[in-house]
């Protein structure tokens, strides 16, 4: 299992959200890294599947940032789609579209036809969790990734907003979370 230091699609794509994102941009950055990392090691990527986990990963929580909100994924979405357009990369879009909005689906996410969603899904949790969650992968892996793309604040900051969106919206439940 490698650990790839340079990712040159994910770099070219995040560093246009580098002045947006601020002072969070490390820790973001890793956390992509590390999902990335996490994904392509459950499961063998060829190299289109490789992309759409890169190109998933970059947008899946970008719209925290550009609309400034914890009601991330019809931004992070839209983001996705755009990308994807300007690539031509559209007929990606129903795939990456469910790799987005389904990343923090509770439970598993069965489809066949799109079976790198769920791979998404148990690679963001797996970081999200700290290495809590492992799917298989064996923890002195988690454990080398983790140290090579530390957390740079990351999931502080996600705890702060998360914070803020329950105080503002006590009744609502956290808007990606799905069952």
């Amino acid at each position: 299992m490698i650990i790839k230091k340079q990712i040159p699609l994910l770099d070219g794509i995040l560093e246009k959200y580098q002045g947006i994102i601020g002072d969070e941009y490390l820790g973001y950055k890793n956390h992509v890294y590390r999902m990335v990392h996490f994904c392509q090691t459950l499961k063998k990527c060829n190299e289109d599947e490789s992309k759409k986990i890169i190109i998933a990963g970059a947008f899946h929580d970008i719209g925290i940032w550009t609309d400034n909100t914890f009601d991330y994924l019809s931004p992070s979405i839209s983001q996705a789609m755009k990308y994807l357009k300007k690539n031509n990369l559209e007929y990606w879009s129903d795939e990456i579209r469910l790799m987005i909005s389904e990343h923090h689906k509770i439970s598993e996410y069965n489809n066949k036809k799109y079976a790198l969603v769920e791979i998404f899904r148990q690679g963001d949790l797996i970081d999200f969790s700290y290495g809590f969650f492992k799917f298989g992968i064996p923890k002195s892996y988690i454990k080398s990734v983790k140290a090579t793309f530390n957390n740079a604040g990351f999931h502080k900051n996600i705890g702060k907003r998360a914070v803020k969106w329950f105080i503002k919206n006590p009744l609502k439940p956290a808007p990606m979370m799905k069952l």
